[in-house]
């Protein structure tokens, strides 16, 4: 019964990420460029947003979609989906597609942007952030809903071989209990980025001797 009960929990997982990353290729984010931001900024700009017009979706943007949606009373997620974009010009979203290359880039970016932030045991937020509140989070800021502990996140990713990894993919780890209780997000060069307990959000090496032996597998989610 056991056994059963979770592998429906997996279903469910697997069926949540597919939905999550069908409506992620349905929206404008962080990293995209080009004509159509440009647009979507200017109209900001009209509005009175403080942003400019340079065709770079960047943290600017992000803060000042929020700032709009919260205005008209639409989700607030800093993301340009369908209804943010009809809201904020008028017509019909056009339709955009994002590969995995581009979401793994994404990613990366995100998780730059919380270096420094401390540890917290069952942290979630900017505030402060477990290992894998940390990556749940910044996965959640690029559209991308995955479980919340480290050991549901090994059990839900593809397993990949360690001479497989590319940006993007989760490292995990053996630390304080058996099995998956620490995981990071890899950057590539054989570095990873994580939320360590005695550093907070930092990067450190695969090769370094305390992650080399704690080291137990790696997973990919995009």
């Amino acid at each position: 019964m056991i056994s059963f009960l979770r592998a429906l929990v997996m279903v469910v997982l697997l069926l949540s990420m597919s939905v999550s990353q069908g409506n992620a290729a349905g929206q404008f984010r962080v990293g995209d460029q080009g004509e159509e931001i440009a647009e979507i900024q200017d109209q900001l700009v009209l509005l009175g947003y403080d942003v400019m017009a340079d065709g770079a979706f960047g943290v600017a943007t992000v803060e000042a979609i929020k700032d709009f949606q919260k205005s008209c009373g639409i989700k607030v997620d800093g993301l340009i989906g369908p209804a943010t974009y009809s809201a904020l010009l008028g017509k019909e979203m056009p339709e955009i597609t994002h590969g995995a290359s581009y979401l793994a880039n994404t990613i990366v970016s995100l998780s730059m942007n919380y270096i420094g932030v401390p540890y917290v045991f069952g942290g979630t937020s900017p505030y402060g952030f477990d290992c894998s509140g940390y990556v749940q989070y910044v996965f959640a800021n690029a559209g991308i809903s995955i479980p919340r502990t480290a050991d549901v996140q090994y059990d839900f990713g593809t397993p990949i071989a360690t001479t497989d990894l590319v940006s993007g993919d989760l490292v995990f780890f053996s630390t304080y209990t058996y099995g998956a209780s620490h995981v990071g997000i890899y950057l590539g060069d054989n570095n990873f980025i994580h939320a360590s307990s005695s550093r907070g959000v930092t990067i450190d090496s695969l090769g370094s001797s305390y992650w080399s032996s704690h080291y137990i597998g790696a997973r990919r989610i995009l």
